[in-house]
């Protein structure tokens, strides 16, 4: 149990389209919420700086009037310094210099704001320093009431930490109300995830009861965004029904093309066993030996009916650019050792310069031994068999010709197809040859034409879809 515990929570956790859709929704609203408390706290300090601003100024007019009214003679009265000094928060700083006399008043040294000060102008605000500790400034010019031409520069000046703390308590006062809202909205987000997942029940239920149904799902009830998977998965059981119609058919040629040699191995063997005549079972050996080569032949050509006919092979597109004129010649010099045996008289014809065409050369070379073999059984010994290749517009020509006693007319649109054999033909064959010609053409977008040949047998043409070097 402990072991079976541990492989358990080494496995990994499976992938939730819910637990996905959440956290790409709640991470970003909880990031809003931090960007949020940070922006309103800006704008607080940015409202709190206005309303200080506008305070610091009326300091600044009401301590010109002072000294406006006051003989001061270098001080002011406690009540006034007590107004001006006064914060409940920190400290106030005020300061009047004469350019006559120099500095008149004042509880602290203040720098200017860099900048000449228009005389009779509203206060200016700057920033400015107390040794380390930073300060929000008005500074303002009169004329002197004392002394005519003197100017005086009046400056009030507060520390920052009354701001800060009028921000962060208009901050605290909005912040549970956008903390609520921000709950809402992840509760909102939670049930219109969960409400939005379950549209796919309706999907689920009806793939559910399926049992052996591999027909398409359907769009009807299916959500757009998950229509990419549902045909997906619609091509998938389109190539698995595919590759299952494959095998039944597979099943029942064999069944149909494999009973006829088999039946007959079955009796030629039951005459073997009952009989002691030395002729007799010559006689059976030979025929189960032909029986047996029949079924051979046939399995391998039905195994190379279904090998063309898989969805697993690459279609046209996907082969590569194959030259004919140097396949096409090898394929036909492989045969020329049978064709001495058979007595054919096996010949090719060329052209000059590559023959490019987009193709798989094993493919080729098997339709190139099929179209032979078919002209070695139905031509006959002693009979011309020619392979040639040429080039005829933009397609590649690639044909095989014999002239043997040919077919009629009225069976050649009947040529290609799966175990047709011409009637009163004593060639025994399967029937599958042409069509597995006609099966590897379609893939390479090649045309299979049959026709009768100059010298009166048969001539099989493909026409493939040159491609230009």
């Amino acid at each position: 149990m402990p072991e079976r515990r541990t492989a358990a929570a080494r496995r990994p956790a499976r992938p939730s389209l819910r637990r996905r859709l959440l956290t790409f929704l709640l991470v970003p609203v909880l990031g809003v919420l931090l960007l949020d408390a940070v922006i309103g706290y800006y704008v607080a300090l940015a409202y709190s700086n206005r309303v200080h601003d506008a305070d610091l100024s009326d300091s600044a007019l009401t301590l010109s009037e002072m000294v406006g009214n006051d003989s001061l003679r270098g001080e002011l009265t406690a009540q006034a310094r007590f107004l001006l000094e006064y914060d409940p928060d920190g400290r106030n700083y005020y300061e009047v210099i004469s350019d006559r006399h120099g500095r008149m008043i004042g509880n602290a040294a203040l720098a200017g704001p860099g900048h000449a000060v228009v005389t009779d102008a509203p206060p200016v605000l700057y920033d400015t320093l107390l040794g380390r500790r930073p300060l929000r400034a008005a500074v303002m010019r009169v004329p002197s009431h004392q002394e005519r031409g003197d100017m005086l520069t009046i400056t009030v000046a507060e520390n920052l930490r009354d701001r800060h703390i009028r921000a962060r308590e208009i901050l605290f006062l909005t912040l549970p109300m956008q903390a609520l809202l921000i709950v809402a909205v992840l509760c909102l987000v939670w049930l219109g995830v969960s409400h939005g997942l379950g549209v796919l029940e309706p999907l689920t239920s009806r793939l559910r009861r399926r049992e052996h149904d591999l027909g398409p799902i359907g769009e009807e009830d299916v959500p757009v965004e998950i229509l990419p998977l549902t045909r997906t998965i619609d091509d998938l059981f389109a190539r698995m029904r595919n590759m299952l119609g494959l095998q039944e058919r597979f099943i029942a040629d064999a069944a149909h093309q494999l009973r006829t040699p088999l039946a007959g191995i079955q009796l030629h063997v039951e005459r073997l066993e009952g009989t002691e005549d030395t002729a007799q079972r010559a006689e059976a050996l030979g025929h189960i030996h032909r029986l047996a080569a029949r079924a051979a032949r046939t399995s391998a050509q039905l195994l190379a009916l279904t090998r063309t006919q898989s969805p697993d092979l690459p279609d046209r597109d996907g082969m590569t650019i194959i030259d004919l004129a140097a396949v096409v010649p090898e394929a036909v010099g492989m045969r020329v050792h049978q064709a001495l045996a058979l007595g054919v008289d096996l010949g090719y014809e060329g052209i000059d310069g590559p023959v490019l065409v987009r193709g798989d050369a094993l493919q080729v070379q098997e339709v190139i031994d099929n179209l032979v073999d078919n002209a070695f059984h139905y031509a006959g010994r002693g009979r011309c068999v020619t392979v040639s290749l040429a080039r005829a517009g933009d397609e590649a020509l690639l044909a095989v010709e014999d002239d043997g006693p040919g077919v009629d007319d009225a069976f050649l649109d009947q040529l290609g197809e799966r175990f047709f054999r011409v009637p009163g033909s004593d060639e025994d064959g399967t029937g599958l040859g042409l069509a597995i010609v006609e099966s590897i053409a379609e893939r390479h977008a090649a045309r299979v034409a049959f026709r009768r040949a100059a010298a009166g047998g048969l001539r099989i043409e493909l026409h493939f879809p040159a491609v230009t070097p």
